[in-house]
């Protein structure tokens, strides 16, 4: 299931599921004093500062982004910069929460011909977890298993905003020649409601489950975007322990889609093309990291230096890593690459020139043509193929 890219149509009709449960989520007053704070930055700043850069100046001065962008990407990603730096997450979660974001991909799959989702999908919950299984027949064994960790800076974020990311996910590995592809994607607790370890603890859970679905540790691969890929290189780490090695079996391979290596760092800096925030960021890991230090390599994974403990937590296959250029995670990335490939872990880049934290599933939503928007997920199935046999 391959869906158009989000038109003007479909962000009104987000509008029109989101406000409802602003409302009753997070309150008439905090709704009503959030939207007088953003109407001037979107009425007048966000379209001046789009019109300035955009049209009325130099390219050469334009930053890398705005160059490539469509227009209404451009648009798109300054009002979701505007959002993450200057909405509270208990707002902001609103956003992402499953009220909004399941009706939301069930109206683009109207608008694009589909009564009901092609691909089998389902809640699940057991003890310690709960989350999204998703798999083409569900009476026959997956041969290959995604465990997914969503992104949104562990305070916000779900897997039902996921959802149509992860259904193209195991749509194209099917087309890559598997036969029954499965995708778990976890839905962990988020920040304020409890902290870390929790939420290791919920992926520790939801790890173990997708290894008892296949059977087989070398059939699965851990995946996750940002705070999603922080809590996966946690639990490579936690499995390569040798009481954790003893319950449960490091994965066949990892794919780390723009992962928040180290989670408070000089380094995290903005940029003029991505939409994170450096002091949101940094607010949300003290957040995440409660009581504990943020030099636990546990809980900050870009903390561990140690190129010994990096082998021994390091998937069979490898991992994958695929940023933007211009993405505030994009030095602590390169500096985590750099270390796995001298502790000679097999590691394959995907560094997109130009580009934002995420990419791969931002271009699935705002891109043009059907080949951009499956540009980042087709070379992760790809690269998969080759590694997963």
């Amino acid at each position: 299931m391959i869906l158009g890219q989000v038109s003007y149509i479909d962000c009104f009709v987000f509008l029109c599921f989101l406000v409802p449960q602003l409302l009753l989520q997070a309150g008439v007053w905090s709704t009503l004093l959030c939207g007088i704070r953003a109407l001037p930055h979107i009425i007048i700043l966000i379209p001046f500062h789009f019109f300035k850069e955009r049209y009325f100046t130099r390219r050469r001065k334009q930053s890398p982004f705005v160059r490539q962008a469509s227009p209404f990407q451009d648009f798109v990603i300054r009002c979701v910069r505007y959002a993450f730096a200057c909405i509270p997450a208990r707002i902001g979660r609103v956003f992402f929460s499953k009220p909004v974001a399941l009706p939301f991909m069930m109206f683009r799959m109207l608008r694009h011909g589909f009564l009901r989702c092609p691909i089998y999908w389902r809640e699940i919950q057991r003890d310690g977890f709960k989350g999204i299984w998703i798999v083409p027949d569900e009476l026959v064994k997956p041969d290959i298993i995604v465990f997914y960790c969503h992104g949104g800076g562990f305070s916000m974020g779900s897997s039902y905003f996921y959802l149509e990311f992860l259904i193209v996910w195991v749509s194209l590995l099917r087309d890559q020649g598997y036969r029954n592809p499965g995708l778990l994607a976890l839905e962990y607790t988020l920040v304020p409601d409890r902290s870390y370890p929790f939420q290791v603890d919920e992926a520790m859970a939801g790890y173990a489950h997708a290894l008892s679905i296949v059977g087989d540790a070398s059939r699965v691969c851990v995946a996750g975007d940002s705070a999603g890929a922080t809590l996966v290189l946690s639990i490579l780490l936690r499995l390569a322990e040798s009481s954790e090695k003893a319950n449960a079996p490091l994965p066949g391979f990892a794919v780390l889609i723009s992962p928040w290596t180290t989670l408070v760092s000089v380094k995290n800096r903005n940029t003029a093309s991505d939409y994170l925030n450096a002091d949101s960021l940094h607010l949300y890991a003290r957040q995440y990291a409660a009581s504990a230090s943020l030099d636990d390599p546990l809980v900050s994974p870009g903390r561990c230096r140690d190129q010994a403990r990096w082998r021994s937590a390091a998937p069979s296959s490898g991992l994958l890593f695929l940023y933007g250029s211009e993405e505030v995670f994009a030095p602590e990335t390169e500096d985590l690459v750099s270390l796995m490939k001298k502790a000679g872990v097999e590691t394959i880049v995907r560094k997109e020139d130009g580009s934002i934290h995420a990419w791969p599933v931002a271009t699935l939503f705002l891109s043009d043509t059907k080949a951009e928007r499956q540009k980042g997920l087709q070379s992760i199935v790809q690269v998969m193929r080759r590694r997963m046999v």
